[in-house]
């Protein structure tokens, strides 16, 4: 049964629209994880697009689940997060244009500064997870760069809309859990799942923790947040 990390850049989103100070990210993690989540996700970005450091600093002192701290391997994020100490760092690609994480890292390019980055993070005591395709090649990466835990982006499985794709795409996705785990990868999965989807996702025996934020903020608007976070819940498990 996987635990579910709720994501509240959403409800950060909704607040920058207007600069004030609600809704309040803070309250929406606290919130959720009374609803019974089992952990708090953020992405603390380089645009600063949603949440904000003092987002960062009061969510680290005030959930008493995990901290999962979504970022890309730019410096002074690295430096932020090593200063903070999340319990977990997802290292995921970022691209100021994209409306929303395209896609996982490549880790074919052997970049110099993600390897860093997983060092740095690892020498601080954080758990690191990569967010990837569900590629074979780059899991066995993943180990190779000392990853403990990778987050299988589930965005072909989700943005299917007739049910062949969809079905290769989830088959793709439990193929991808078995050798993560094989390998001694902790298995989590995310982007795009909602009320309709997750169930099969969740049902991949390997995967451990599943991610979510956009559609529970935009069930929140019909049900209330406490309600949505609660059918999700009921859902993932």
């Amino acid at each position: 049964m996987p635990r579910l990390g709720v994501n509240v850049d959403h409800v950060a989103t909704l607040r920058q629209a207007r600069g004030g100070p609600r809704p309040d990210p803070v309250w929406a993690a606290l919130e959720a994880e009374a609803a019974g989540c089992e952990g708090i996700v953020c992405h603390l970005r380089e645009d600063r697009r949603h949440i904000q450091d003092a987002d960062l600093l009061i969510l680290r002192r005030r959930i008493r689940t995990s901290l999962n701290l979504e970022m890309a391997c730019h410096p002074e994020i690295v430096r932020i997060a090593c200063r903070v100490k999340p319990d977990q760092a997802t290292l995921v690609p970022e691209r100021r244009r994209e409306l929303t994480t395209e896609g996982g890292l490549d880790l074919r390019a052997g970049s110099p500064r993600l390897a860093a980055a997983v060092h740095r993070l690892t020498k601080a005591s954080i758990r690191v997870s990569l967010f990837l395709d569900p590629d074979p090649v780059q899991l066995k990466l993943a180990r190779e760069l000392g990853a403990a835990m990778v987050e299988l982006h589930t965005g072909a499985y989700a943005n299917a809309r007739a049910s062949a794709p969809r079905k290769r795409s989830l088959a793709r996705l439990k193929e991808a859990a078995r050798a993560a785990h094989s390998l001694g990868l902790i298995v989590a999965a995310g982007h795009g799942l909602d009320y309709e989807n997750v169930r099969p996702v969740a049902e991949i025996p390997e995967v451990e923790e599943l991610n979510i934020g956009f559609a529970i903020v935009a069930r929140a608007l019909e049900v209330g947040w406490t309600q949505a976070v609660r059918e999700m819940v009921r859902l993932v498990r």
